[in-house]
């Protein structure tokens, strides 16, 4: 069985710790070495609601690109994100990078373009997976979070998932 890296955003801004520990927990029944970035609270970008939380996953997956995007819909949809009286976002999985792909795939573009905009997406991967590359920009994340002049305020925020605080681990509150 081959396995190929992939490096997953979420975030969620309903019942959001509720949300994100179901998201992980949906995650890790199918995808292999799951790791978790820190957590960490920012202001929407491009939609008015609250304030979201936000993290960062690293995988491995044997499952083909469309497949495991088919499968983050469905997670998705089985905690709202369809649900036609919704209010906000409860919960939203992305495909950041899967393993050096660069390119538009079904019409999933691949390094995921959030990463260079987004600090919220950036700064948990340049913790989680610092000497990984973007293969896009052909720097590492760690590289392109210092070089970023991005313009959005995150704080990182206590986070449990089983009984684990992800945040502490790696940022000192």
């Amino acid at each position: 069985m081959s396995l190929t890296k992939v490096l997953l955003g979420l975030g969620s801004n309903v019942d959001r710790e509720t949300h994100l520990c179901a998201g992980l927990e949906a995650l890790d029944a199918f995808l292999h070495d799951l790791q978790c970035s820190p957590v960490f609270e920012s202001q929407p970008v491009g939609i008015k609601s609250g304030p979201f939380f936000n993290l960062v996953v690293s995988a491995q997956t044997d499952l083909p690109l469309v497949e495991l995007d088919r499968r983050l819909k469905f997670i998705e949809a089985d905690n709202g994100r369809y649900a036609p009286q919704r209010r906000g976002l409860p919960l939203d999985i992305d495909v950041l990078t899967y393993g050096e792909l660069v390119g538009n795939f079904d019409g999933l573009v691949l390094p995921r373009a959030e990463i260079l905009r987004n600090a919220f997406v950036l700064w948990p991967l340049s913790l989680i997976a610092p000497d990984d590359m973007h293969h896009g920009e052909g720097k590492r994340f760690a590289t392109l979070w210092q070089e970023a002049q991005i313009d959005q305020v995150l704080a990182p925020v206590r986070f449990e998932w089983r009984g684990r605080d992800l945040t502490q681990s790696l940022i000192r509150l």
